[in-house]
């Protein structure tokens, strides 16, 4: 725990300088986010929890010292800490996400239409990066061992996977959105109802055969 502590003040300094001159909060006071009606105000033009009955539980959340769920197909788990966690994120465009790889997991490909993203290697070793834009779709990426921090932009595709047969990784991720929007791979394999097959065929060059059998594993994983 001592470790993770040791790394995650760099990392609060680190934001503070990447996002802290151009992102700033939404709100001027605090605006806590509450699904009950009764106990709401109007904050700057916006519902909020009633600041007195605003609590530091509002503030807080347990469970970063523990590992994510690995067990599954990407051998990758995520445990986040957005505004669903902590209702004092509301407004304050910030979140946190620790990901935890099992040797050779993948993080699928995503990308965030909002937010940017800085990653910290807490353990392991992880090869990190992105594509650029079209027509250049450009590779910037780097393998990153622990201590070591890399930038994410936002929107652009991200690539990140445990480069290690044998150890596990752990990262954290910080994101100047309170509550991150993910398209990832799964939009298009996975979507509901189905893409149409031979979109998706002559969209990836990929014989029909290849792309059912994508659809089909999607489905397995899902199930």
């Amino acid at each position: 725990m001592s470790t993770l502590i040791n790394f995650f003040f760099p990392l609060v300094f680190l934001i503070s300088s990447v996002f802290g001159v151009d992102q700033r909060p939404l709100f001027r006071d605090l605006c806590v986010a509450i699904n009950d009606l009764k106990d709401a105000v109007l904050v700057n033009g916006k519902l909020c929890k009633d600041p007195r009955l605003v609590t530091t539980n509002d503030f807080f959340f347990s469970g970063f010292d523990e590992p994510g769920n690995t067990s599954n197909t990407f051998g990758s788990g995520r445990t986040l800490a957005t505004i669903d966690q902590i209702p004092g994120l509301n407004g304050l465009g910030i979140s946190l996400v620790r990901i935890d790889f099992a040797p050779k997991g993948v993080l699928p490909m995503s990308y965030l239409r909002e937010g940017s993203q800085i990653l910290l290697v807490l353990d392991g070793t992880l090869y990190v990066g992105f594509v650029t834009s079209d027509p250049a779709n450009h590779l910037i990426s780097k393998v990153l061992h622990k201590g070591d921090v890399y930038v994410l932009p936002q929107g652009f595709p991200n690539i990140i996977y445990n480069v290690d047969h044998t150890c596990n990784a752990v990262a954290i991720v910080a994101i100047n959105n309170q509550s991150p929007d993910v398209l990832s791979s799964k939009a298009i394999f996975g979507s509901d109802p189905m893409i149409p097959i031979e979109f998706l065929t002559k969209s990836y060059k990929f014989e029909e055969k290849v792309i059912e059998a994508a659809l089909k594993k999607w489905k397995m994983d899902e199930s």
